[in-house]
């Protein structure tokens, strides 16, 4: 942008003003701080006190500050860009409804250091190779892992190009290897079936997710853990996280057990296809069954009634995982981070 600094008659004789570009000199100014902390927290913010680093992303939205960013990567030798990285097939991505809030907040969480966020999808053995090629070429500098299985054959390939990865839930068979943030699986399904038990449920049915995924597998043991005695293996259906396999377990269910008064989905999806197949078998819901989900995604609130289930931070989760990942790209140590899920009771209990 350019503005006019006069016309032929006087001033300034016609001559073309530029607005500056503001610098990180700007910024320290407007900021308090030094050129030194704007800088380190333009390149990951390690070192940067959490007062200093909001008083630079004010003093950045201030003057209207904006990374050269061809300029710093030459002189950082990094991409200033991120992958949001898949490991399931390019369909899901559509219709699971955990996957757009995570992207979103991971999104908006780089916006505050300029940088982008390349969404890519490693669901078969051909995009997996393609993925780590495209990374491992220098066009991000660590990736987001979302929805990893145990013993994926994609996280050997990303510690084997020593690329930075952050998993989104506790990469199985790989914690000492791979940092995560994940939500308290255990906890939430306790607190989920704790939940049902208060409203004089006694015959709790499950519907888990693949075991082979954290939050198959540990909201699975919370289930457990929290019934003791309870459990019966029999209440026990699985799933695969979608609408279709929701509805799928409860009917195998409701074919085994007649006097199931409660269900646990491990996701929101698939509590909707319970829900489906619930009032296809003439159950009223929660009169006859009660339901509890998982995620606390936006399908939680569009459904009739309304669905009870544990929260799951989204944009919470995205920072943290940007945050770590930024860490551990500067030198910082491989973590962990869990956060707390949180009950939320609506119509369906």
């Amino acid at each position: 942008m350019h503005i006019d600094g006069g016309d032929e008659r006087g001033g300034s004789g016609g001559a073309e003003a530029t607005r500056r570009r503001p610098t990180i000199k700007d910024v320290a100014a407007t900021a308090g701080v030094s050129r030194g902390t704007v800088s380190r927290y333009l390149n990951g913010g390690k070192w940067v006190s959490p007062d200093a680093r909001d008083s630079v992303e004010r003093a950045i939205r201030r003057t209207g500050y904006r990374t050269n960013q061809h300029a710093r990567s030459l002189v950082t030798g990094r991409a200033n860009a991120l992958a949001f990285l898949l490991a399931e097939p390019q369909d899901r991505l559509f219709v699971d409804p955990t996957y757009a809030p995570l992207l979103r907040g991971a999104a908006e969480a780089l916006a505050g250091h300029q940088m982008t966020l390349n969404l890519l999808v490693a669901g078969s053995p051909e995009e997996r190779l393609n993925a780590v090629t495209y990374m491992s070429g220098g066009h991000v500098d660590g990736a987001m892992l979302i929805s990893s299985h145990e013993n994926d054959p994609l996280v050997d390939l990303l510690l084997e190009h020593e690329i930075p990865v952050v998993s989104c839930g506790l990469p199985l068979g790989r914690t000492d290897r791979v940092a995560s943030v994940s939500v308290d699986e255990v906890g939430g399904a306790r607190e989920m079936v704790a939940h049902l038990r208060s409203r004089g449920c006694r015959r709790i049915a499950m519907i888990t997710g693949p075991e082979d995924q954290p939050g198959g597998r540990y909201r699975l043991q919370g289930y457990r853990d929290e019934l003791g005695a309870d459990f019966d293996q029999v209440l026990v259906a699985s799933g695969d996280w979608s609408y279709e396999s929701g509805t799928v377990a409860m009917t195998e269910l409701l074919g085994r057990v007649g006097d199931i008064d409660a269900v646990f989905a491990a996701s929101d999806a698939m509590a909707a296809g319970a829900i489906a197949a619930l009032r296809r078998a003439g159950r009223r819901i929660p009169e006859d069954v009660a339901v509890g989900g998982f995620d606390d995604s936006a399908l939680a609130t569009s459904l009739d009634p309304t669905l009870t289930t544990m929260h799951q931070p989204f944009d919470q989760i995205s920072a943290q995982m940007v945050a770590l990942l930024l860490d551990i790209i500067a030198g910082g140590a491989i973590r962990s981070v869990t956060m707390p899920a949180t009950l939320v009771v609506r119509g369906s209990s």
